[in-house]
């Protein structure tokens, strides 16, 4: 069967869909996989994905009755997928694909709310923001060469997507987290923007296949957000302008697009208050 437009396998080779290409390879179907065949995947791709409650994930129509998302994960491993529904199916490869990171979020999710409630403290806190950011949009960028992490960082968007292209397209790889991300990458649309956070590696781990650069990942990313304490609060996230990354958008094939500062903004600098004793004498 040859895939349609609208088909998931007609995203497999396209750009910052590089984590689940091979799986999307699969469905050529102008309907999206039920929950059935999203179970039957996770189990043979990730036969271990477990929830942070250490129940094996399986993807479920909603419930009827108001429920607690993260909490109902974790309780039981229960996966809410809607119906033919893009951001669900997308949300279904990330377990697929992220399986360690995804359960080390689930973990901190109950974690950060039992520690909120102990404390008499309001609100889910900037902990819990910080990990549903990144669940919907977040990107991990993976570079053997550090000053590409670092200028992207810094917002230096024409030097590093224009000047330094060959040597990003060459050391740098893009791997989508967020399954929001996948959904609006479907049809990109101006000033598109994910949340990265930046790694940098030796120069062997990009002679790895594909899917064990993947696997590696997730260990690492699980890893960090559990034992390095990584996303305590979304300021971590780095805003990265994804229609500027080379291949994603035709119209990035020339210098003037990287100029147009409603999408490639430069970093603000914060600005220092005044001290009282300046205040003072004012």
């Amino acid at each position: 069967m040859t895939a349609g437009p609208d088909t998931p396998a007609a995203f497999a080779a396209r750009p910052l869909f590089e984590p689940i290409a091979a799986l999307l390879g699969r469905f050529k179907a102008p309907t999206l996989p039920g929950t059935a065949q999203l179970d039957a995947l996770l189990r043979e791709v990730a036969p271990d994905a477990a929830s942070g409650g250490e129940r094996l994930i399986r993807f479920i129509p909603p419930p009827a009755h108001p429920f607690a998302y993260e909490e109902h994960i974790f309780a039981t491993g229960e996966v809410p997928t809607r119906a033919d529904d893009w951001h669900d199916f997308f949300n279904a490869l990330a377990w697929c694909v992220w399986p360690r990171a995804k359960a080390a979020c689930n973990i901190l999710h109950r974690r950060e709310r039992d520690t909120r409630i102990a404390a008499g403290l309001p609100g889910r806190g900037p902990r819990r923001d910080a990990l549903t950011q990144f669940d919907e949009c977040g990107i991990v960028v993976v570079s053997s060469n550090p000053e590409i992490p670092a200028l992207l960082a810094a917002h230096e968007w024409e030097e590093v997507f224009w000047a330094r292209r060959a040597r990003l397209i060459e050391t740098t790889r893009f791997l989508v987290f967020g399954h929001g991300t996948w959904d609006q990458l479907r049809e990109p649309f101006f000033g598109l923007c994910g949340k990265a956070l930046y790694r940098v590696v030796d120069v062997g781990w990009l002679a790895l296949p594909a899917a064990e650069r993947q696997a590696e990942t997730d260990a690492w990313l699980a890893a960090q957000l559990l034992d390095a304490g990584l996303l305590r609060a979304p300021r971590e996230l780095a805003p990265l302008p994804l229609l500027g990354i080379p291949g994603v958008t035709p119209e990035n094939e020339s210098v003037a697009y990287y100029r147009d500062t409603r999408q490639f903004r430069s970093k603000r600098v914060p600005v220092e208050q005044p001290s009282t004793a300046d205040s003072a004498q004012s």
